[in-house]
């Protein structure tokens, strides 16, 4: 890299999961629209034509109106080869297919159990980390041979345990993981105020929270606009939605019925221990008792969120191969957008371009004092030049104690039985999980049926 009138050039990012048709083509407009860093993305994927359309599409960002920097993009034909040399790494990867999701998601309702996403917690998310964990093995690995000194920036779910993994198998790594939904509670915070005491926030990164739990299951005990306190106006706020839910799209686009909420279980929560939850319903639901969201499909219905099924991705993956190849034919035309997530300028502010606060997930090392040193938990951090530093958090309040510590108490069993390859430590997770409404027995067959569902990707557990 050179650093030269103002502007970095010569970066490299490598992407591992460089096929994505998501976040990567967020994180290229990301690029196009910063000014002051310039280089190029090295994409990585098992699917190799999916990583040659997305640099067709990548390169042509340099031709958008109103791009600021321009990147070259190139396919890479091993992981090693897209680590060499990186500056970054981002990681953005599907563990197996929609088949396996399948299994995670609606096995389950077999026994009575429902999940409104399946990739975090619960039955789902213990099998997704099965196969997942392995993965991030060998990228951490190789991470380690190839680029040492690289920041590597996890999108991947299950989230928690994926950057877990990487810090087992290379404890100086330089990682963290990012995650959305603490800035869409900012921006229901932003509505609050406007809507109980009239006040337009410009950007919801003026609202000054402190983040604190595991991901998909963060929670703020304090939360700041100037000298507005606003526990107390989101409290009016749960007062006057509390029975009926808060809607805030009319958008009637066909995918909204999959994400479908109202905050009520945000606004529960609220009520039941007067901490503000700062992920949306469907990650919420599931870190709670199953009988609690998710006792049934009525229950779902009820508190007016959805389960994100399926065939919701199966669908969904048709639209984005089209728009794929729509955009490499150019029948679609590209525009640049403005994602809202932190990538882009959690990348400038490790390069000193600027230092920036923001909700990350890395190894406790003190910032919540009440749970385990090296647990990974989500709290804020300080972004500057080569640094990542947690703020401290505080611990976790009383009333959210038990809730928070079993949770984490699972992940880092879950850890260790993975790192083992132990199936027999695994399923002691799986039916002490607060989701798994089953005897012992009953757990134990949906478990070795959701295990033989995904065995294609857990061949060395069977060693």
């Amino acid at each position: 890299m050179k650093y030269s009138n103002g502007k970095y050039t010569g970066v490299k990012i490598a992407y591992i999961g460089g096929g994505s048709r998501g976040w990567a083509w967020g994180l290229m407009s990301d690029l196009a629209v910063a000014k002051d860093i310039e280089g190029t993305v090295s994409l990585y994927d098992i699917d190799m034509e999916a990583s040659k359309a997305n640099q067709i599409i990548g390169e042509k960002y340099k031709s958008v109106e109103g791009t600021n920097s321009f990147w070259d993009y190139e396919v890479a034909s091993s992981l090693e080869e897209a680590l060499t040399g990186a500056n970054f790494v981002v990681i953005s990867i599907l563990p197996g297919t929609f088949n396996e999701m399948a299994s995670d998601v609606h096995t389950p309702e077999k026994y009575g159990i429902y999940q409104s996403v399946g990739d975090t917690v619960g039955a789902g998310g213990i099998v997704r980390t099965l196969r997942t964990a392995p993965m991030f093995e060998e990228i951490g690995l190789a991470v380690k041979k190839c680029c040492p000194d690289a920041w590597v920036i996890n999108y991947t779910n299950p989230m928690t345990l994926c950057v877990k993994t990487l810090y087992r198998v290379f404890p100086k790594i330089k990682a963290f993981g990012c995650c959305h939904e603490v800035f869409a509670t900012q921006n229901l915070l932003k509505t609050a105020l406007k809507e109980i005491k009239g006040v337009d926030v410009e950007d919801r990164q003026d609202i000054k929270v402190n983040v604190i739990g595991v991901n998909h299951f963060t929670w703020l005990t304090s939360a700041q606009y100037k000298n507005v306190d606003i526990f107390e106006v989101y409290k009016e706020f749960v007062k006057k939605y509390k029975d009926t839910g808060f809607e805030n799209s009319n958008d009637d686009n066909w995918a909204n019925k999959y994400f479908y909420t109202t905050q009520m279980v945000k606004f529960d929560l609220f009520h039941r221990y007067g901490y503000i939850a700062a992920a949306g319903d469907r990650h919420l639901a599931e870190f709670c008792p199953g009988s609690w969201y998710l006792n049934s499909p009525k229950t779902v219905d009820d508190y007016k969120f959805a389960l994100t099924g399926i065939d919701y991705r199966w669908r969904n993956l048709e639209e984005r191969l089209q728009k794929s190849k729509d955009l490499v034919e150019g029948k679609e035309e590209l525009k640049l957008m403005v994602t809202g997530e932190d990538g882009v300028d959690q990348i400038r502010a490790l390069l000193g371009l600027h230092d920036m606060i923001t909700n990350v997930n890395i190894p406790n090392m003190g910032q919540i004092p009440n749970l385990p040193l090296g647990a990974v938990v989500e709290t804020n951090a300080i972004f500057r030049s080569d640094s990542v530093q947690p703020v401290l958090a505080g611990p976790i309040p009383k009333e959210l104690y038990s809730l928070i510590s079993r949770i984490c108490g699972e992940q880092e069993a879950l850890d260790e039985a993975i790192a083992e390859r132990d199936l027999d430590k695994v399923f002691n997770v799986f039916a002490n999980d607060p989701q798994i409404k089953l005897t012992l027995p009953d757990a134990r067959k949906l478990f070795d049926e959701m295990v033989e569902n995904t065995k294609e990707y857990l061949k060395d557990y069977f060693n």
